[in-house]
């Protein structure tokens, strides 16, 4: 139990290490959260920072999610990665460390899914990256990924076995990505919503 108690933590903490702030007041002498839409994920540090501090706290930020997962394995835990996934995402929205303020857990998420699902992982990498040559929206090409991460769970439990904790948790993810998109929700109702211009 004492064990498990610490995965447990240990998830959430490493979750809530703010990539972002860290690598914008380190680096840049700038906190991302003063600026854009004032959010600590990759998203907002691409269009504060630029390209390669975007990528450096986008793959970071994956990697959060990919180690926590692992954790039950390098602490010879028996215990289903998805759990301390969960959340690691959960500490990347909401870190300790940043005043509870951080990112919108599309980066993270997609790190527990490459995990414990790598296949899954490169399919809504490609879905993300075909939605936003379409629609120029970050925001929309996360949520949709989100859905398709849904929708590919329950089509492979079709023809093999329904993994239930997978599918559990992708629902979860994908509806707290779509909770965290309300504000974007509206601005690309709105038509407000930034597009991108280099893809």
């Amino acid at each position: 139990m004492i064990q498990i108690i610490l995965v447990i933590i240990l998830a959430y903490l490493l979750g809530s290490i703010p990539s972002g702030l860290i690598i914008g007041k380190t680096f840049y002498k700038t906190d991302i959260r003063q600026h854009g839409s004032g959010n600590l994920g990759g998203t907002n540090t691409f269009r504060t920072l630029g390209v390669k501090a975007g990528l450096i706290v986008t793959i970071a930020d994956i990697l959060k999610g990919t180690l926590a997962a692992a954790l039950p394995g390098l602490l010879s835990i028996d215990m289903n990665p998805l759990i301390p996934g969960l959340l690691a995402v959960f500490g990347h929205t909401y870190p300790i460390f940043a005043g509870f303020r951080g990112g919108k857990a599309v980066a993270t998420s997609g790190g527990v899914l490459l995990f414990y699902a790598p296949f899954l992982f490169i399919t809504l990498l490609l879905s993300f990256f075909i939605s936003l040559y379409i629609t120029k929206y970050v925001s929309l090409s996360s949520m949709i990924a989100g859905v398709i991460a849904v929708l590919y769970v329950l089509t492979t439990g079709v023809i093999q076995k329904l993994d239930i904790p997978l599918l559990v948790a992708v629902f979860l993810l994908a509806s707290f990505v779509v909770y965290r998109h309300r504000a974007n929700i509206k601005r690309i109702k709105n038509k407000t919503e930034p597009k991108i211009s280099w893809l």
